[in-house]
């Protein structure tokens, strides 16, 4: 009897798949493409039909990621709906979502030491995410006087920062259980104190 080729459905999202699963369990570093393969239930030497080889398949992932975070960060801004001030609070609280739903997508995106610049793929999709937390950064701070004005690129960063420190520490895994306060009420609080110093919103009473 003549042997069967291999056949499957789609091959490709199968090894991302188990890239994104074994990201999740062991980080993005701490696999390696025979454990991908075998997850996915094929050899080691049918991956290189769809990928040149392990940091392909992370960026894979990372592109995928992205696509995704890009999606929610847009429908938490709302084009700035229904305040500047509202739509920027969102796409903070977008980012521990995303970081808590998708774990292995925001380890490929954010941790395993790809260049955003790896590919013009993954290039055009950072780019997206962060300008909408630039166009948010931007409308927030437009009554401030010009020269005092910091630049949304500048302000974009230090709130990523921000929302990526908190997830590290206390939105993502055996670290979390360790804060007595809600991560959202970490992120909020601290995006409040910063957002005084530049004078947008109102010191408490």
């Amino acid at each position: 009897m003549p042997k069967r080729g291999y056949h499957h459905g789609n091959l490709r999202q199968a090894l991302v798949d188990a890239t994104l699963s074994l990201i999740t369990e062991k980080g993005p570093t701490g696999f390696t493409l025979s454990e991908a393969a075998k997850q996915a239930g094929v050899t080691p030497a049918a991956v290189y039909r769809h990928f040149e080889g392990r940091e392909q398949l992370i960026i894979e992932c990372a592109l995928q990621g992205h696509a995704i975070f890009g999606d929610l960060m847009e429908f938490a801004y709302r084009d700035g709906q229904p305040s500047a001030l509202a739509a920027f609070g969102a796409t903070g609280r977008a980012y521990l979502a995303f970081a808590r739903k998708y774990p292995g997508h925001y380890m490929a995106m954010f941790e395993s030491g790809l260049s955003r610049h790896a590919t013009p793929e993954l290039s055009r999709a950072v780019g997206r995410s962060r300008g909408i937390l630039e166009k948010a950064a931007e409308d927030l701070s437009q009554h401030i006087p010009a020269d005092r004005r910091p630049p949304a690129t500048m302000f974009a960063s230090h709130i990523w920062a921000m929302s990526h420190g908190v997830v590290e520490l206390f939105a993502r895994g055996n670290p979390g259980g360790n804060t007595p306060f809600p991560p959202e009420d970490l992120l909020e609080s601290g995006i409040g104190i910063y957002l005084r110093g530049l004078g947008l919103i109102e010191p408490d009473s």
